[in-house]
Order: C-alpha cells, then sequence, then structure tokens
C-alpha cells in the first residue's frame, strides 16, 4: 500500500519521479521489470485475447453487467454504481468461446479479468500430473488478481466452460485509473486487498481442519 499511497500524492504515476524521490513510479506497469521479468516472458490480455478468438464487447453493456454482478457481491457492493460506471474507460470487455485458457498456470500476465456472464473453472496442475478443480466461477467474481498486485506467477489455470462476457484490467490501465481517478483506483485496490486476504484466511482455515 505504500507504493499506491505515494502515487496518490504524486498525482501522475505516468511520469517519473525526481532525482532523490524514492515514490514508486508507475507502480503496477512496471512491477514485473521491478521482479526481474524479461518482457518477453509476459502474456498481456492482448495476446491472449488474440489467441482465445476474444470479441470486443461493447463497453456500454459491459459496464451495465458489471454493476450488476457487483451489487449482489457483498464487498464489491460498496463501490457505487456510478463509480463503476467512471470504469468504462479502463476496461476492456470481451466475449470468450466455451473451452479457452484465458489464464495460465504459472505465466507471467499483467491484467485481471471480471467474470460477467457464464462460467469459468479453475485448476491447478499438480507436480505428478493430475489436474486438480480449485473452483467453478460465477458472474461478478474476479480471476488473476494476485499477478496484477504483485507481479508474481498465476498459481492456477482459467478456462472458460461456457461462452463468457468478462471485463480485463490490465497495469497499464491501473495507472491510467490512479492518474485520473485516484479515489476510484485506491477503493478498488483495497476490495481486492480485502478478498484476497480473505480467500487467503478460508485456505489457511482448511488446511488447519486437514491436520
Amino acid at each position: 500500500m505504500k507504493g499506491i499511497l505515494g502515487l496518490l500524492r504524486n498525482k501522475n504515476p505516468g511520469r517519473l519521479a525526481p532525482a532523490g524521490d524514492t515514490t514508486d513510479s508507475v507502480f503496477f506497469s512496471t512491477a514485473f521489470a521491478d521482479q526481474g521479468v524479461d518482457a518477453s516472458m509476459l502474456v498481456p490480455w492482448d495476446a491472449r485475447a488474440v489467441e482465445v478468438a476474444a470479441k470486443r464487447l461493447a463497453p456500454a453493456r459491459g459496464v451495465k453487467l458489471m454493476q450488476q454482478q457487483w451489487a449482489r457481491d457483498k464487498h464489491m457492493c460498496t463501490l457505487e454504481p456510478e463509480r463503476i460506471a467512471a470504469l468504462e474507460g479502463f476496461f476492456q470487455f470481451a466475449s470468450v468461446p466455451a473451452g479457452r485458457e484465458i489464464i495460465r498456470q504459472d505465466e507471467y500476465g499483467n491484467f485481471m479479468v471480471v467474470l460477467l456472464e457464464g462460467s469459468i473453472s479453475v485448476d491447478r496442475k499438480q507436480p505428478w500430473g493430475e489436474r486438480l478443480r480449485l473452483a467453478e466461477t460465477r458472474p461478478g467474481d474476479i480471476l488473476g488478481e494476485m499477478s496484477l498486485l504483485d507481479s508474481g506467477l498465476r498459481f492456477s489455470a482459467c478456462t472458460t466452460l461456457t461462452d463468457c462476457d468478462i471485463a480485463v484490467l490490465n497495469a497499464e490501465a491501473m495507472d491510467e485509473m490512479m492518474d485520473a481517478q485516484p479515489h476510484i483506483a485506491c477503493h478498488l485496490v483495497a476490495l481486492l486487498a480485502r478478498k484476497l486476504s480473505l480467500r487467503l484466511r478460508m485456505v489457511s482455515a482448511s488446511l488447519g481442519e486437514g491436520k
């Protein structure tokens, strides 16, 4: 959060910080480089969209679906409909056919996905080759946010089980949001962090029960 607050103080994450300023600059779009990830290893949404034959979804429809789905989520509902509407210029909206892997395990990717309609499986391939089903998502669920936030490898693979409508937010757009709509960006990041924290607590609890 220190880097995020520094960006909000700067109010323009796209500009280089003055000499001697240790505030993070372009926090999300430089996160992978800061971790020593070669650019050729990074899989952006534009490349994945071509691979999975994604088709453009009208932004107005995408935002309406996002408002409907997040209104039902006990955490994301705190992001008011008018603030979600302001996200239209930062998210990309797409329709993806069934049976397409939109996120791959153990790859570097700089985008997250919001499921708007349809169903997506979340699987993890085990070292011995077995593919373990971790979850089947429902509309409103968010996928891939961990790699967007911490620039780490993807933990699991996400595959469309049906034709799906999705919203995609990449690192560059997140930086632009922090510049243009810092309060909304901070709210969104806080919600993502909270959801991740709760998910980790659930995993920790399940591991404790297994002892």
